[in-house]
């Protein structure tokens, strides 16, 4: 896949620079992202194979949860286009104030 949106998630990791287990999120997000650059997703069930704990929502966006679920990494997939952009990444607690449909 070809995953665009990384800046998004490296300025949330340098504005929290410091923060307790922000290096181990950010640990985690890169193997997250080692993994879908080597995937070629073609339906969201193939992401589920690849993730099982995933929730995939209507729109093509696809729910990952970074590091045990502490942080959360909203993307849409364009399967077609074999095209994954990330539209959110913040805490589980930043996640609840936003609608993953349509952020």
């Amino acid at each position: 896949m070809i995953v665009l949106g990384t800046d998004l998630v490296e300025r949330y990791f340098a504005e929290r620079a410091g923060h307790r287990g922000i290096k181990a999120a950010r640990a985690q997000y890169e193997a997250w992202r080692a993994i879908a650059e080597r995937s070629q997703w073609k339906t969201p069930e193939d992401v589920k194979r690849a993730h099982p704990k995933v929730s995939t929502l209507k729109s093509g966006r696809v729910v990952f949860n970074i590091k045990a679920n502490d942080y959360r990494l909203i993307a849409l997939v364009q399967y077609a286009a074999g095209v994954l952009m990330i539209r959110f990444f913040g805490s589980h607690e930043e996640y609840d104030k936003v609608d993953p449909e349509t952020v």
